[in-house]
């Protein structure tokens, strides 16, 4: 299968600073352009830089040279050397597969195959919707590579169309060789937008314009838990975008489920979603800023069983950690207002930046703050298809407080 053109690569000897060698030994995925002590020649994307060790000369690691990034390393083979193929490629998606195979034998066709650096290849997503899989690039390093990977990738899911999709950024920098952001590279996909089963619940993903890869496959675990939370019950999801939330509680038998979010987009996707599902519950629907949303609900004395807030990521950068613990503690206080006695607010974040703990200290700080005292219920992480293997690969994390 050729879906790029033949593009030349070639090795790369590098030697890493003190420190950074210290976190390649430790497995860490990312070496820094300033980590880099001495380099034998100019690289481009997607050669191969082998590190080695400074006393002895040794293997220690190797990766794809980046540079457009300033993780001009990214990692993909550690301490014991290896032939970087069509093989190689193979073995890595049989090794990501198995690890997802206890969840294919749920009532679930939909899946992240490639979590990038945790399953050892950075900067690279596959999500599979249906028969549809649908691959990231975050990083130039993989245009080499897509004739090797891509049909290894069609076999192991038995996929009928893929589908490609490019971020900003690469698409802002370099070379695309004639690839583009949506482009169908094998198959036929008869509609942009994919039905899929997610614990039996359907949805559906525009695999070529939706946002990151048409969905957000992280939550499906929380998803199926706050649907059997649900039963005979009302419900708020707050931040609902395509109501994954909303869908799932409706489809638990609440009673009646409200779908809070700012775009009118997302709000239009959740009402779809909910009506490929037979349910008995009413769905009602909010456009509104989520913390004027939430206020508004609180001044006309609103309450619900089960509130959910889960917003999109408030701390991409070093200097919005500040800013994102303060908007986690206004939603927490702001969401234990909205909660019946014995009721469960489910507090979510997908800010790698805020660790768990901290994330956990500000919710029920502030949940005691609203006045409400709490019980904790459960606390959860990453679902099998997004395994951790490194401390900056940890961002979703999910707290559920059965309420005073």
């Amino acid at each position: 299968m050729k879906i790029t053109p033949f593009i030349e690569t070639k090795r790369l000897a590098i030697k890493l600073r003190p420190a950074a060698e210290k976190m390649v030994k430790q497995g860490h995925p990312w070496i820094f352009e300033n980590s880099i002590f001495k380099q034998n020649e100019d690289g481009k994307a997607g050669d191969l830089a082998i590190i080695y060790d400074n006393k002895k000369n040794n293997f220690l690691a190797c990766g794809l040279y980046d540079p457009h990034s300033p993780i001009r390393v990214k990692l993909i083979q550690y301490k014991k050397p290896s032939q970087i193929d069509e093989e190689w490629f193979i073995n890595r998606s049989i090794e990501a597969f198995k690890i997802r195979q206890p969840l294919l034998e749920t009532d679930t066709n939909s899946y992240r195959l490639f979590f990038g650096e945790n399953d050892h290849l950075p900067g690279f997503i596959a999500d599979v919707y249906n028969n549809v899989l649908v691959i990231k690039l975050y990083s130039h390093i993989w245009f080499p590579y897509l004739n090797w990977i891509i049909p290894s990738l069609i076999e192991i899911t038995d996929c009928t169309a893929v589908v490609l999709r490019l971020s900003r950024s690469l698409q802002s920098k370099g070379e695309t060789f004639g690839l583009r952001d949506g482009q169908v590279i094998y198959g036929d996909l008869k509609n942009e937008v994919v039905i899929f089963k997610e614990h039996g619940v359907l949805f559906s993903a525009n695999v070529i314009k939706g946002h990151k890869t048409g969905y957000f496959l992280d939550h499906r675990h929380n998803r199926k838990r706050v649907g059997e939370l649900s039963y005979n019950k009302t419900v708020l999801d707050v931040f609902s975008y395509a109501g994954g939330f909303s869908v799932h509680a409706l489809q638990g038998g609440a009673q009646n489920v409200t779908s809070l979010d700012i775009s009118k987009q997302a709000i239009e996707m959740a009402k779809e979603n909910a009506l490929l599902n037979s349910h008995k519950g009413a769905h009602e629907v909010i456009v509104a800023d989520a913390f004027d949303g939430l206020q508004d609900l609180i001044n006309q004395k609103q309450k619900y069983d089960v509130v959910v807030i889960d917003p999109p990521s408030f701390a991409k950068r070093e200097n919005e950690i500040s800013r994102a613990k303060k908007s986690y503690a206004k939603l927490a206080k702001l969401g234990a207002q909205l909660v019946n006695s014995k009721g469960i607010l489910v507090l979510a974040s997908c800010s790698s930046r805020i660790v768990a703990d901290d994330f956990f200290e500000i919710s029920e700080e502030h949940i005691l703050a609203a006045g409400r005292s709490f019980e904790i219920q459960d606390k959860t992480y990453h679902d099998i298809d997004h395994p951790i293997n490194f401390t900056e690969g940890a961002y979703l994390k999910c707290g559920y407080y059965i309420l005073d």
